[in-house]
């Protein structure tokens, strides 16, 4: 090593588990119980993870009544482990038997870089506190501690914690009786006393705390008595807290939910956008055959897809609120509408973003976005903003409106969607319409079948009825273009380009030019889940579609 070097060495677990229960301030754990809640405990900032019993047990779907082995719980934990840099502490019941088996969990524990396991001071198989703790019989003091020493003799490393659980107040007894025990094990060697309540207030922790007086850490689980300030805790010298359940709780809650939303409503639309999507998943994983799995799930043309988003416009029907901003920097729910436009491409790994701005366009200031300017925006349509934003095409894109609000599923359905030209089409759209309505004539009405027909755009007009009969629904305002696409896209704005109203010219004349010299838009068809922002009255149902 060269000289006026030094190595720094990282602590391992276990010994910065013996400094969270040494630590002269309050500390705190939390619950995991498998290798995702793990992950996801670590990244919010916790030092350490409490490997509940409870919750482990739950996972396996049986009860806190040893019913999942010693072996299948520590199987969990070297997931749990591999997958963490913080320490674990295990919830260890009574040790999954005598001092035999407590010498054995010890080394199984240590071998697989867990920190340190709290056991309890009942008999084998054990049953959860809250279940008639009042009932249940506490374990031999002098047994007991036997099982504390065979663990200390056992342990490799010298950090390695040994937390003795007193559940003397859980099955009735008084403080005398809970200080006797916890005088006990720490003679026998243990690293620290958990003492534990079932009360709803911390009036038996707080005692005991105080006749304790610091003879080593002491640790509580607040589970019971939730209500009780922090400060509390601190001013009563204790030294760790566990948040012991708590993971396990809320996704119990979070799934429960989805489920019955999904089941009632025969539909995932309305729950994609409000849980983790698929992508956060690998990202939890830390699986490094991600990039493969995103090629296989979100295909390789998605990664490469630039969008062009026309957002020339003032906005004159919403009044005075554009005054000072173009209406893609209306907030909505507290964000630019345009911010909201750009976070659904980013979902979707889309990153090449160009906007076509005009009006205020100094006010525009969303990261991750290259702007274009189209300074004739005030007497020029929106064929003039496309050809603008002309240097951003390629041979995958997306051109869209930036007034548009709509769930993801839309944009990814789109991208999946075979086709040189695709545009979006809703046949559930209603009369309750601002802007122009932008009817969809089609080849084939959406039936809504399962294998859907290949469907093929015929005119846009904003005309309820024209020559091809009905309307089949409302263009939205999205248009997806590959390879052939695009050379389509670019030969047709050339010749738009010698018509003499060529600036007056929208979107809409573009597609209807397009099939008109017969090259063909394929539909999509959705049944709502969008919105476009053009008057006051959008701004209100923006704000309500941003949190449904």
């Amino acid at each position: 090593m060269p000289t006026g070097t030094a190595t720094i060495l990282t602590p391992n677990k276990c010994t910065r588990l013996r400094r969270l229960l040494e630590s002269p301030q309050l500390e705190f754990i939390m619950e995991a119980h498998n290798g995702i809640s793990a992950r996801i405990v670590e990244e919010a900032g916790f030092k350490g993870i409490w490997a509940s019993g409870l919750a482990i047990s739950a996972q396996y779907g049986v009860r806190d009544n040893n019913e999942a082995s010693w072996t299948q719980v520590v199987e969990m934990l070297e997931f749990m482990s591999d997958t963490t840099q913080i320490p674990i502490l295990l919830d260890g019941d009574t040790g999954y038997g005598n001092f035999n088996n407590m010498q054995r969990l010890v080394k199984k524990l240590e071998q697989r870089g867990i920190a340190g396991v709290c056991i309890e001071d009942k008999l084998f198989p054990k049953t959860n506190s809250f279940i008639d703790g009042d009932r249940q019989t506490l374990a031999n003091i002098n047994e007991f501690c036997g099982k504390i020493k065979a663990g200390k003799d056992i342990q490799n490393d010298p950090d390695f914690c040994i937390v003795a659980r007193v559940e003397a107040f859980i099955a009735g007894w008084d403080l005398r009786e809970a200080l006797r025990r916890a005088e006990a094990y720490h003679e026998a060697g243990a690293d620290a006393i958990l003492i534990h309540s079932k009360l709803s207030r911390p009036d038996q922790v707080l005692a005991f705390a105080q006749e304790w007086a610091g003879r080593s850490p002491l640790v509580i689980v607040p589970t019971k008595y939730y209500s009780t300030p922090t400060e509390v805790f601190r001013k009563a010298g204790i030294s760790l807290v566990i948040w012991a359940n708590h993971m396990l709780r809320a996704g119990v809650a979070s799934m429960q939910a989805i489920a019955n939303e999904v089941y009632s409503s025969e539909t995932l639309a309305n729950i994609e956008d409000s849980i983790a999507s698929v992508k956060e998943i690998f990202r939890l994983q830390g699986a490094e055959e991600l990039l493969e799995a995103e090629q296989r799930y979100f295909t390789t043309q998605q990664n490469q897809t630039h969008a062009v988003v026309l957002a020339a416009s003032r906005g004159q029907e919403l009044a005075d609120l554009t005054d000072d901003k173009p209406k893609v920097m209306l907030p909505i729910g507290g964000k630019p509408l345009l911010r909201r436009l750009v976070d659904e491409f980013k979902k979707l790994a889309i990153n090449d973003i160009t906007v076509v701005a005009g009006y205020k366009s100094e006010t525009i200031n969303i990261q991750g976005i290259n702007i274009t300017l189209n300074p004739d925006y005030e007497t020029t349509g929106e064929l003039v903003s496309l050809a603008c934003g002309q240097s951003a095409f390629s041979d995958d894109m997306l051109v869209l409106y930036g007034d548009l609000l709509f769930r993801n599923y839309i944009l990814q359905d789109l991208l999946d969607c075979p086709g040189e030209m695709v545009v979006v089409v809703d046949s559930g759209a209603g009369t309750n319409i601002t802007g122009a309505p932008d009817y969809a004539y089609c080849s084939v009405p959406d039936e809504r079948s399962l294998f859907g027909k290949e469907v093929n755009l015929l005119h846009i007009s904003n005309a309820e009825e024209t020559e091809y009969g009905k309307p089949c629904g409302r263009w939205i305002g999205m248009l997806r273009l590959r390879a052939q696409g695009r050379r389509w896209l670019c030969e047709a704005l050339e010749e738009l380009k010698k018509r003499q109203d060529f600036n007056s010219l929208g979107m809409p004349e573009l597609c209807n030019y397009l099939v008109e010299q017969g090259k063909p838009i394929k539909v999509l068809y959705i049944n709502g889940h969008w919105l476009d922002v053009n008057s006051l009255d959008d701004l209100d149902r923006a704000s309500n579609f941003t949190y449904s």
